[in-house]
């Protein structure tokens, strides 16, 4: 009788419904925002490390743990990528919930000991594509996700800027642009229009917006200002022009780029025709 019993139960084991899998849990923010950093070559150790401190300095803010704070949801999520040329990237800080100034503050220590690095090219596509993927599962869900990009010259690697753009903002993710603007000039890797470029070829989404940065010294105020406008969902008083095509609104005749977005493939490719190195 018991091998009958037996072989009943098994029967009823292997009938019974399975049970649904165990769903990821995302944690709610306010806003998932990546700092995507430049460290091309074109920058220099002492602006490289200029640009590290002045990241590090907002963060400690007091200002922006109060933006954080008085937030819908009083939480955000933030991640500190430093990129270069397509593939060239290192997530520096990965993904960690902020919710307040010892969470700010302890954020902002763990950029204090990482190595400073640099790498050859510029590809604004490539972080723009790698940080749309990586917020898809970075286990949090964002009411808002930007991404937050600080560089000193145009895309010159990988897919064209405007592609990637248009991607992201398709999927909800607002580009925000950090030109640097010290050493603006017309060069193989650079542009004096920096600031235009951005504006033209790599913001988008609701309330994009640019701000340069003309002076080192100016660094840690703008990252500032940055911040907490993006923890807040505000655009700057008079904000950039932003193309109706970047945001999906159909407009028959959008105004035309005023620089060509190809512009620093064309520097680059002719770089390397007459001789030029890798940079």
């Amino acid at each position: 009788m018991r091998p009958f019993r037996h072989a009943l139960a098994t029967l009823a084991l292997l009938c019974a419904p399975l049970a649904a899998p165990a769903q990821e849990t995302q944690i709610e923010v306010d806003v998932e925002l990546l700092l995507a950093v430049d460290i091309s070559r074109s920058m220099d150790l002492e602006e490289l490390r200029i640009q590290r401190a002045g990241y590090i300095a907002a963060l400690r803010d007091p200002r922006v743990h109060a933006a954080i704070t008085r937030g819908q949801l009083g939480r955000v999520a933030l991640s500190y990528v430093e990129w270069a040329g397509a593939g060239k990237r290192e997530q520096v800080a990965k993904w960690t919930l902020v919710d307040g100034a010892e969470a700010a503050v302890s954020f902002a220590e763990s950029l204090t000991f990482a190595p400073i690095q640099a790498a050859t090219g510029t590809s604004i596509s490539d972080i723009l594509r790698w940080g749309a993927a990586d917020m898809d599962r970075n286990g949090f869900r964002g009411l808002r996700r930007v991404i937050d990009v600080s560089g000193d010259g145009p895309n010159n690697t990988g897919p064209a800027v405007t592609a990637m753009r248009d991607r992201a903002v398709a999927q909800g993710i607002a580009i925000n642009g950090l030109p640097l603007m010290m050493k603006a000039y017309d060069g193989p890797f650079s542009l004096r229009d920096l600031d235009v470029y951005y504006e033209d070829c790599v913001i988008g989404g609701h309330n994009a917006f640019v701000l340069p940065v003309w002076d080192m010294e100016d660094f840690a105020e703008t990252i500032r200002r940055k911040l907490i406008l993006e923890i807040a969902n505000l655009a700057p008083p008079q904000p950039p022009r932003v193309i109706p095509a970047q945001l999906g609104l159909g407009a028959l005749n959008p105004p035309q780029p005023r620089v060509d977005c190809l512009i620093g493939e064309k520097l680059r490719e002719r770089w390397m025709r007459e001789g030029g190195w890798e940079w």
